[in-house]
């Protein structure tokens, strides 16, 4: 059962090294992302599962421990998620075990596996979300964690099931949700600016602020896919894995500093 969850943006900026000299245009936006891990931590959760969007071969679980690093933004950075455990995990983890099928597990457009789905989990990089994800939980000792990487372009009713999934692993599961709003918020943007980008973050922002299930299950995979809104597939999910826990949200930080929309939002 889902019993805490935060979400959280995912851009490589958030980490101080990789953004150099602009890091500290992003303080707000770090606090407020270390307060929203807090409180997953005094959820006492059972497990702690990360939730971000991801290419293709980053799709799929992500043990404890896996590694991922900012080596591509140019920065000699290397993060795990989570402590590596002394023990490795068994092949299958607790979050594929739970999830209906390999479409919710590897979700694919096509339903297929990944080329290299048969490698072990801790050989395959995390995806630049997850990374950011490990370096906001580089403190994290409370609980287990894994990571799910799923599709940008998922279908809604599956993101929805994997989250039913997700929350299902266990008996008290915390979510850490990465995704970014529209990247076309402003002419500078990397999408440049689209009118209707600023409309749909403040309805993301309403929804997240509100745990409103039904407002984020409701959202336009193509709209968002054309205003560049990569957390749309993660908050379905969150979605999904919140049904019938009756939490309650708080929005902590709202802002499109470089033309994309950063959320920060924690739900108990």
């Amino acid at each position: 059962m889902l019993v805490a969850a935060a979400v959280c943006p995912c851009p490589p900026l958030l980490v101080p090294e990789v953004a150099a000299g602009a890091a500290a245009e992003l303080d707000a936006l770090r606090a407020a992302c270390a307060d929203a891990v807090g409180v997953l931590a005094a959820s006492r959760p059972e497990r702690l599962v990360v939730i971000g969007p991801a290419e293709r071969p980053g799709r799929g679980v992500f043990a404890q421990g896996s590694a991922g690093s900012f080596r591509a933004f140019g920065v000699p950075l290397d993060v795990t998620l989570g402590e590596p455990p002394e023990t490795p995990p068994e092949r299958l983890s607790v979050v594929a075990s739970a999830a209906a099928g390999p479409d919710d597990v590897w979700p694919d457009e096509d339903g297929t596996l990944p080329e290299d789905a048969a490698l072990a989990e801790d050989v395959r990089p995390l995806p630049p979300s997850l990374a950011v994800a490990a370096w906001l939980l580089r403190a994290w000792s409370t609980a287990p964690v894994e990571g799910l990487g799923v599709g940008e372009q998922l279908e809604p009713d599956r993101c929805l099931s994997t989250g039913r999934a997700v929350a299902g692993s266990a008996g008290r599961v915390a979510l850490l949700v990465m995704g970014d709003g529209s990247a076309r918020r402003s002419l500078k943007a990397p999408g440049y600016l689209d009118e209707r980008a600023e409309p749909f973050d403040a309805s993301v922002a309403v929804a997240l602020g509100d745990a409103d299930l039904g407002a984020l299950a409701a959202l336009d995979p193509e709209l968002a896919q054309a205003l560049m809104a990569a957390g749309r597939a993660p908050w379905q999910v969150l979605a999904g894995a919140a049904e019938g826990a009756g939490l309650s949200g708080e929005l902590l930080h709202d802002a499109a500093p470089y033309g994309v929309g950063y959320f920060v939002a924690t739900w108990t």
